[in-house]
């Protein structure tokens, strides 16, 4: 087991890794919307969910993968009226893989740094 490091994405609000490659997977954690060269959170769920998922692909790229090998995102919703929003942005960025990841999304009162959405994701290495 190795924790992944990138200056690509922003560091860890927390005491966690960014990601874990183990057993020929990658177990990414909850990306929010800071920009890792800023460290500032970016306005609104829509620049939010571009920033987290330019931010899913460098820690990708960093464990040796990408948003090709993703099975399974858990998408965090502060509201989850902005649902169609996410959706729409999210599958711009998936639209050249072979198929769309399972997902799930829930609605949450709150989140770090009062972020609108996080997004956590599994990918094969």
């Amino acid at each position: 087991m190795r924790a992944i490091k990138t200056e690509k994405a922003p560091e860890p609000v927390g005491p966690y890794s960014q990601a874990v490659v183990t057993d020929g997977f990658v177990f990414l954690s909850g990306q929010i919307g800071i920009n890792p060269k800023t460290g500032e959170l970016a306005e609104g769920v829509e620049e939010q969910t571009r920033q987290i998922l330019e931010n899913i692909e460098a820690v990708l790229k960093a464990a040796g993968s990408s948003r090709e090998n993703i099975v399974k995102t858990t998408i965090f919703l502060k509201d989850v009226d902005n649902f169609s929003k996410v959706n729409k942005i999210y599958a711009e960025f998936f639209k050249d893989c072979p198929v769309f990841p399972a997902r799930s999304t829930v609605e949450v009162s709150k989140l770090p740094l009062n972020a609108e959405i996080e997004i956590e994701c599994i990918a094969k290495v």
